[in-house]
């Protein structure tokens, strides 16, 4: 059936057989990308608990989460740019193994010193997940690579949604042991990965015996202007995620301190604008897929301006509508920029892809750290006033060559 599956592909021969294959490998790799998420947002949400049970300050709060931002963040690329060279299809299931010895490890440790280390199995079990697994939702994307990257998106959002939901009832009643819950799901995102990378391995065969198609990895651009383009995306992402560290960490505390709504009010509004965030991260692949990555990036990045700028100034009902535009409009950039990123560089799948999810990570680790400081010496109104003005870093779109998303997605694979 596999050889079926690539040949109608290459062939380009109309193949239910096909789709339903590459769905299904698809599906596989979105639900443990949730999986993993999900387990990855457990460490912040029992913060409370570690602080409390070992007497830890602010400063050593820093710490913890500095040690997973510098191991999920700073490897990814590294992990990507090494199994580019020689693919590993069964990093994935060994990349959650990490994670979970990790969350066994945080569940049981008596130090501080340990409670660091688990963080950083942590961490590295996401480093090694999301490069190879970006790989993979490409690899079954059958063409249309902006379909799957933000069907593959998704799930980690959906992840990093509901695993603070589930700490509230699993972990917080039961203490720091409670974590060790989350082991069963570790398990089970290892057996969902073994059958995957069987795949993977399966297709990484069939493609080295095809030679024709393994040229694919010639950039369509002068190295200076790939460059440049990476450099502009990279900008893009920062703009991106930087203000939506200021909506995901601190929505509620605006709406509370400027509205004085109740807490269990802010998050229904939190919720609604996370509800926009996932809708617009899954709209932008197949947009981008049909109209273009770089037409979406536009819209995306600096259509979104006007909304960011107008938030601070408005009345609550004003501010809940503008806030769900806000995150279904600047969503949908991540997808495009990813496979716009992949597209330049097309022999580099698994660095490119560690590299934008790694910068994705880790500017939502420096923006709350950074945006919460500002906050304590300002006020939680000026975070917003000032990071209104950043998607108008959505101007060096300009310097974007004008690829065509839909004629490069089709011709790569």
């Amino acid at each position: 059936m596999t050889t079926q599956t690539m040949t109608g592909r290459t062939t380009q021969a109309p193949a239910p057989t096909q789709e339903g294959t590459l769905f299904g490998v698809l599906t596989a790799v979105t639900f443990v990308h949730l999986l993993n998420d999900m387990m990855q947002s457990l460490l912040p949400s029992i913060y409370p608990i570690l602080k409390t049970q070992f007497h830890l300050n602010f400063t050593q709060i820093g710490l913890i989460t500095l040690t997973y931002q510098i191991t999920a963040s700073l490897l990814q690329p590294f992990i990507g740019h090494f199994t580019d060279k020689r693919p590993k299809p069964y990093s994935l299931p060994m990349g959650m193994a990490f994670t979970l010895v990790g969350l066994l490890l945080l569940a049981v440790a008596p130090t501080f010193g340990l409670i660091l280390l688990a963080a950083s199995l942590i961490g590295m079990g996401s480093a090694v997940f999301h490069p190879e697994s970006s790989r993979v939702a490409r690899m079954a994307s059958g063409g249309r690579h902006g379909l799957a990257q933000s069907f593959f998106q998704v799930g980690g959002n959906t992840g990093s949604a509901i695993g603070p939901l589930l700490a509230a009832f699993i972990v917080l009643p039961r203490g720091q042991i409670g974590v060790s819950w989350f082991s069963v799901v570790a398990l089970v995102g290892i057996l969902m990965l073994l059958g995957v990378s069987r795949w993977y391995k399966e297709r990484l065969v069939h493609l080295q015996k095809r030679p024709a198609e393994a040229k694919e990895a010639l950039s369509p651009l002068p190295r200076a202007k790939t460059i440049l383009a990476i450099t502009v995306l990279m900008a893009l992402v920062f703009s991106k995620y930087f203000y939506l560290t200021s909506l995901t960490n601190y929505y509620t505390f605006y709406l509370i301190s400027r509205f004085h709504v109740s807490v269990q009010s802010s998050q229904l509004y939190l919720f609604a604008f996370l509800g926009a965030v996932a809708a617009g991260t899954l709209i932008g692949g197949p947009v981008g897929d049909k109209v273009g990555r770089k037409a979406v990036i536009w819209c995306s990045i600096l259509g979104v301006l006007p909304f960011t700028l107008i938030l601070p100034h408005v009345n609550l009902l004003w501010t809940a509508v503008l806030s769900v535009v806000i995150g279904f409009v600047i969503s949908s950039a991540f997808s495009a920029i990813l496979v716009y990123a992949q597209e330049l560089v097309p022999g580099r799948i698994g660095m490119i892809s560690g590299l934008f999810f790694g910068l994705a990570f880790g500017m939502g680790g420096i923006g709350a750290a950074v945006l919460g400081k500002l906050a304590d010496a300002t006020s939680i109104v000026f975070v917003y006033k000032v990071c209104a003005y950043l998607p108008a870093i959505g101007l060096l779109t300009w310097l974007l060559p004008d690829i065509s998303g839909a004629k490069t997605a089709k011709a790569s694979r």
